[in-house]
This record gives C-alpha cells, sequence and structure tokens, in this order.
C-alpha cells in the first residue's frame, strides 16, 4: 500500500477544490493526505460563517483514490475545524483540542469535537488527529491503547523559534510522532502545510514515521511537495507482535 502526502499552500477561501484534484491526479498512491484546513485556508476567522463546508459536500465528492482533506465542517449548526476521510465510507474526526494561546485563535471561532475514535480502511485500524490533538496525554493514551496500524496528523504548523538552525517546534513535533509509532506499532503520516497567511509562516517539514519510529520520508520546509511512502505491512506485524499483552 502506498500513501501520498501533500505537503500544499491553500488560499484563504473556500475555494481550494482544484488544487486538491490537481494533487489527486499526480499520484498513484492509495491514499493522498492533505493539511489542516486546507480546503479553506487556516486564518479563517469570522469568514467562517459564511465558507464552511457541509457534510453533503464531501458525501457528493468521489476520487479515484482515498483521500484525507482539512475543512471548516458545519454539523448541526456548529462549525468544527474537521478532518475529513474520503473512502470507502465518509469518516469525520472533529478537533477536539482547539489552541487559544499566542497566535492561535480557534476556540473563539470553532466548536470543540468530543472524542477520538478509530476506523476501519484498506490500511487497517485508521486514527486521525489535527494538530494539537497529538499533544495532548490522552491522545498518547489512545494510540498506546488501541494500537492504530495507521495514525493521520493533520496540521498548519506555523515555524517558530530556530535552535542551532533547526525549528525548534519540529524537534517537538518529531518527539512526539516517533513516541506514537513505537506506541502503537503502526505508521505515522504527518503532514502540515506551507505559505504564509496574515503573518504566519507554515513550515511543511511533512513526514511518514515507520512502527519502529524511524523516519521514512520527509518534505523540505516552506515549499510545496508532494511524498510518497511505500507501508510495509510486514514491520507493522512485527512491532505488534512484541507490543502484545501476555
Amino acid at each position: 500500500m502506498k500513501i501520498a502526502l501533500a505537503q500544499i499552500k491553500s488560499k484563504l477561501s473556500p475555494d481550494n477544490l482544484n488544487k486538491h484534484i490537481e494533487y489527486v491526479n499526480k499520484t498513484d498512491a492509495d491514499l493522498i493526505i492533505f493539511p489542516e484546513l486546507s480546503m479553506n485556508g487556516y486564518k479563517i476567522k469570522d469568514a467562517l460563517l459564511e465558507d464552511a463546508f457541509n457534510v453533503d459536500f464531501f458525501k457528493r465528492l468521489q476520487f479515484n483514490k482515498d483521500v484525507v482533506l482539512g475543512a471548516a465542517l458545519k454539523i448541526n449548526s456548529k462549525i468544527y475545524n474537521s478532518a475529513v476521510y474520503l473512502g470507502k465510507e465518509l469518516i469525520i474526526h472533529n478537533k477536539k483540542y482547539l489552541p487559544t494561546y499566542g497566535v492561535f485563535e480557534e476556540g473563539r471561532f470553532f466548536f470543540n469535537g468530543s472524542e477520538f475514535n478509530s476506523f476501519n480502511t484498506k490500511f487497517g485500524k485508521t486514527v486521525m488527529f489535527i494538530c494539537e490533538d497529538v499533544f495532548s496525554s490522552d491522545a498518547i493514551d489512545f494510540v498506546a491503547k488501541e494500537k492504530p496500524d495507521l495514525i493521520i496528523v493533520i496540521s498548519a504548523s506555523p515555524a517558530r523559534e530556530f535552535k542551532d538552525k533547526k525549528l525548534l517546534i519540529e524537534e517537538q513535533w518529531e518527539s512526539i510522532l516517533k513516541t506514537m509509532a513505537i506506541l502503537s506499532g503502526g505508521y505515522v503520516a504527518f503532514c502540515n502545510r506551507v505559505g504564509f497567511e496574515d503573518g504566519l509562516g507554515f513550515w511543511g517539514g511533512s513526514r511518514v514515521v515507520n512502527p519502529k519510529g524511524e523516519i521514512e520520508i520527509k518534505s523540505e520546509y516552506f515549499e510545496e511537495e508532494l511524498i510518497e511512502c511505500e507501508l510495509n505491512n510486514k514491520l507493522t506485524f512485527t512491532q505488534k507482535y512484541f507490543l502484545r499483552k501476555n
């Protein structure tokens, strides 16, 4: 099975579908993953009242492969920062942890999601998280307990503070992603966006971490890029075998 990560720059607009279609058509991967709020842009603020999508919009979308994208999604009069999995069935994860510190204002505009869930795909047991979700202890506990085969993390993480010519935020992300891979015995696919919005510069660095906590493939900083990775089911089986309960 092959997955692709589309590290794109989205417009601050609900008019990003064509870019998604362009990238979907660039790869023969079984699954392509886009960043957080890839359909709307990140600093959506008050515009979300007009620009949020409804579930029916995604039910009508059809691709020749599985697709994960990020969108402002209206459900029962509430608007969420959502990850949408378009595959055999439509799966939605609403971001549970909304940052409201520093440059972040998500808690002012979106409703919180209520829980984490696993679901079955052609890749096995799958889980989706959105950015700040993975910085919570219950996300770590969830993957350690559920042991998914594939963990999908979509993000709009801005660049902050360099340390020894390396982004400090990247070091933090790398620690968390590797921890999740090792605890679950599965693959972690992290797709972060690039581009600038309202003074924020998004750093990219999308990557796939294998079940041993090793980086299989990684995108460049700050540039749009499509990367692909074959998942090794034998490696997943081996790592999960050693994590089994007696």
